[in-house]
């Protein structure tokens, strides 16, 4: 089940001390989740990867593959990073179930030119992940659309680009059909590459920030000295 977005209100209400900042948080740990996971260490950006209610069970929905080369495919990539999981010590938390989710601003925690206007929380039994970016792995498309129109915003014929814009991504989910090893590789680099270049976008924006509020410390510090010498 998709949750619901909370209110700002409701959202500090459930923040409680030991809440981390990630970069991105990848909410599912099979194949998908791992290859996202394992394209963001390549380009060096921070990741947590939690498990979903979905992949826990999975229901009869879960689709079956029959072809032995394909099943073959996804067993021995899934064994390739998983191996580059631990020998890379990614922060992979099979343990740690995604209960809620929600878009909120958290400017009490860090100023709000360093978090930007939107964030992420992604509340577990553990605490709370808060992230610039989120990655689904297993949800139902319906259940998507309604969530992102109680947020406000549009969706056109193109869902996930809809979801890009606001930092939530989708791998190999709303697929009629279960992805092959190489769709779901091309998808992570894509992920994996739009975050990268949020990110860098971000960091150039904030640096002018940075350079107005310093400049604006030394002014008033002159100003000050000047207050008293006079």
């Amino acid at each position: 089940m998709m949750p619901e977005p909370a209110t700002r209100a409701a959202a500090d209400s459930f923040m409680p001390a030991t809440a981390e900042i990630t970069t991105t948080v990848v909410i599912g740990s099979g194949l998908s989740g791992l290859a996202v996971a394992s394209e963001l260490s390549r380009r060096g950006v921070q990741s947590i990867v939690v498990e979903s209610v979905e992949c826990l069970n999975s229901g009869p929905n879960r689709t079956i593959m029959t072809d032995s080369v394909s099943l073959s495919e996804r067993t021995e990539l899934l064994r390739l990073l998983r191996c580059y999981a631990s020998s890379h010590s990614l922060d992979i938390r099979q343990e740690t179930v995604a209960e809620g989710l929600c878009m909120v601003g958290y400017s009490q925690v860090l100023p709000a030119p360093v978090l930007g206007a939107k964030k992420w929380a992604v509340q577990t039994r553990n605490g709370v992940l808060l992230a610039d970016h989120v990655v689904l792995t297993k949800y139902p498309q319906n259940q998507l659309r309604r969530f992102v129109q109680s947020l406000g915003l549009a969706l056109g014929s193109d869902i996930k680009a809809a979801l890009r814009a606001i930092g939530l991504y989708l791998i190999g989910v709303g697929d009629v059909l279960t992805p092959t090893t190489r769709e779901i590789v091309r998808q992570a680099k894509l992920i994996s590459d739009s975050i990268v270049t949020q990110g860098a976008r971000a960091a150039q924006a904030i640096q002018p920030v940075k350079g107005s509020v310093l400049a604006a410390g030394v002014s008033g510090s002159a100003q000050h000295r000047s207050a008293i010498t006079a």
